[in-house]
């Protein structure tokens, strides 16, 4: 009977060994992006990739479909992703519960500054629209009815002397919208995206394409109205246009909430802004993230960022 007792007793204790030999699960964390088509799915999935390879063995990351900048937020205030992109801008609303949150105020650090978008308002070649004001009567995909491009297109729009309701919306993926465009169902696309998009290349490789014309004097008042916003001129070569388009553009930036563990915050800045190289080959508008913008955002760095950037 001593015999048994100490045999149960010596694999109770190698059962135990075992089990805390085992390597502890790793904790999945979930990036909200945007549709398919834009800028933010292919950055949240380099973003992904790096914190896999780097962060050490504690977490891994992957990148979440999600309708956009606008409801990025809702998603990291509600727990359904853990971290997220959104635009400057709307971060700033979310923290004051103004504009698209006036539901309240949501309780968003920020962990880094990205790369910026600019708001693509694209027709074929050939189009009558020339202008803003040419899309009134039109149909025109404006994407996913919870992204970026929606909000731009509600502060725009008025400057114009119009509403939602002088245009016909069509709330499609980028992708789709784009598609839709080439294949003559909407007479124009526009994308909150960074460039060059992948939407929009797309479409390059059959159609030609030309942007709206933004008029200055708007422009100017646009910025005016949010400094947030920023006028860029895109390159042509981007898109193989016959000039450099001129377009109201806004920086980004990765949120997460508050009183998120600042050590993991830190653990994950490190993945990206330690490899930053490395997402630049891989990812054409990870080029143009600069680390000294995330010292200038307009809402608070996260605990666990702001002592990666001031070590």
């Amino acid at each position: 009977m001593k015999l048994a007792k100490i045999k149960a007793m010596v694999l109770f204790m190698a059962m135990g060994l075992i089990v805390g030999l085992r390597p502890s699960v790793a904790e999945e964390l979930r990036i909200g992006t945007a549709s398919i088509g834009g800028a933010f799915y292919p950055i949240g999935q380099g973003i992904s990739n790096l914190v896999n390879k780097y962060a050490g063995n504690e977490m891994t990351m992957v990148p979440v479909v999600t309708g956009g900048s606008v409801q990025n937020p809702r998603l990291v205030s509600s727990g359904e992703v853990e971290i997220a992109i959104t635009n400057n801008n709307l971060a700033v609303l979310a923290t004051k519960g103004k504009g698209p949150y006036k539901e309240g105020a949501i309780d968003l650090k920020a962990v880094a500054a990205l790369h910026p978008s600019v708001l693509h308002m694209v027709v074929l070649e050939g189009s009558d629209i020339k202008t803003f004001e040419d899309i009134k009567g039109r149909k025109v995909a404006i994407g996913p009815a919870g992204g970026g491009t929606l909000g731009f297109m509600r502060f725009l729009l008025p400057l114009h002397g119009m509403s939602l309701d002088d245009i016909t919306p069509s709330f499609l993926s980028y992708g789709d919208g784009f598609s839709q465009l080439a294949d003559g169902n909407v007479d124009a696309a526009f994308a909150l995206s960074g460039y060059p998009a992948a939407a929009v290349m797309q479409v390059t490789a059959t159609k030609k394409l030309r942007f709206i014309k933004f008029d200055p004097a708007i422009l100017a008042s646009a910025l005016e109205k949010n400094p947030a916003f920023a006028g860029v001129e895109i390159p042509a070569d981007v898109y193989e246009t016959a000039e450099p388009p001129v377009v109201i553009g806004v920086n980004n930036m990765l949120v997460v909430k508050s009183e998120m563990d600042a050590d993991k915050v830190f653990a994950i800045t490190k993945a990206i802004f330690d490899h930053l190289d490395e997402f630049k080959a891989e990812n054409a508008n990870a080029k143009q993230i600069n680390p000294k913008d995330s010292m200038s955002l307009r809402i608070p760095l996260h605990e666990g960022a702001a002592r990666y950037f001031n070590k």
